[in-house]
């Protein structure tokens, strides 16, 4: 990892650990919740996908392959995942949104579908429950990618990749949100699809 991705990094964090010093009954989840979250497995599965795919690509085409490019590869993404939280959840305090995703309790594939999609770019207000356009999922987002350019070489520095990588990331969230939607019955489904077992054979009473 450059020196410019550890710098950014700690802009990152330095934005996001003061703003979630103090516990806002508003807010869900905790600032210890956030932290876990930008540095869970997933956060390093994401990353290292996200670089794996990049290097089929060979995007950009000057970090090369092999070990060094993947390696730069994901620490790219990793970086950039931590400046979005950095944005994202001081920005969901500010404008009184909650962060993460919500199940609909909706009935019915299409309905819950849809949902789970608009939530991508739609939360609730936690003063007030009503739905609001989610400033904190697109300032994350767009200020990220925007900000990621800091540290690519030229064939992706232009302000445009930015945008293109803000949406990339709005377009893994709305799989993700379809995914959280879904799976807790799958996981249902998944554990009592499992064959039951025989019941012994009962032994004859003895004459």
């Amino acid at each position: 990892m450059t020196r410019i991705h550890r710098t950014v990094i700690v802009l990152a964090l330095a934005v996001a650990i003061p703003a979630c010093a103090a516990n806002d009954p508003d807010v869900t989840p905790d600032a210890g919740e956030v932290a876990r979250d930008a540095f869970s497995p997933m956060a390093v599965v994401n990353a290292a996908a996200g670089a794996g795919f990049t290097q089929l690509t060979n995007t950009p085409s000057e970090w090369g392959q092999g070990a060094e490019g993947y390696g730069r590869r994901m620490g790219s993404g990793f970086a950039t995942h931590l400046l979005r939280v950095g944005i994202q959840y001081p920005l969901a305090r500010l404008f009184h949104e909650e962060f993460g995703y919500r199940p609909s309790g909706k009935k019915g594939f299409r309905a819950r579908f849809t949902y789970a999609l608009l939530c991508t770019v739609w939360a609730h207000r936690t003063n007030s429950g009503q739905r609001t356009v989610s400033k904190s999922e697109l300032g994350g987002a767009i200020g990220a990618g925007l900000l990621s350019r800091l540290w690519q070489p030229a064939s992706t520095r232009a302000i445009w990749h930015g945008f293109v990588s803000a949406g990339i990331t709005l377009a893994a969230d709305a799989g993700g949100n379809v995914a959280r939607e879904f799976w807790p019955e799958i996981r249902h489904r998944r554990g009592s699809a499992k064959p039951a077992q025989p019941a012994a054979a009962e032994t004859p009473p003895a004459k």
